[in-house]
């Protein structure tokens, strides 16, 4: 799931060395904290969140077989 929101996010910016993210699991959660270049962010993010958006709905389609709630922070 980490590789997934990795290459996505690596495939929308323009400094894809500068892509971090960081799993961090709770009780019942999974948390992904994505953080890129500065200047990225508006890509990330997209217009009025859409970008942010569509990447949520992928990660929340794949971990459906999980018993845990994931989500993506883009930090």
């Amino acid at each position: 799931m980490k590789a997934l929101v990795e290459t996505i996010a690596k495939a929308l910016v323009d400094h894809p060395n500068e892509v971090r993210v960081n799993a961090v699991e709770k009780e019942r959660s999974l948390v992904f904290e994505l953080s890129v270049h500065p200047d990225d962010m508006g890509k990330i993010i997209g217009k009025q969140g859409r970008i942010a958006k569509a990447l949520r709905t992928v990660v929340m389609a794949a971990s459906v077989e999980t018993d845990k709630r994931v989500t993506v922070e883009i930090v």
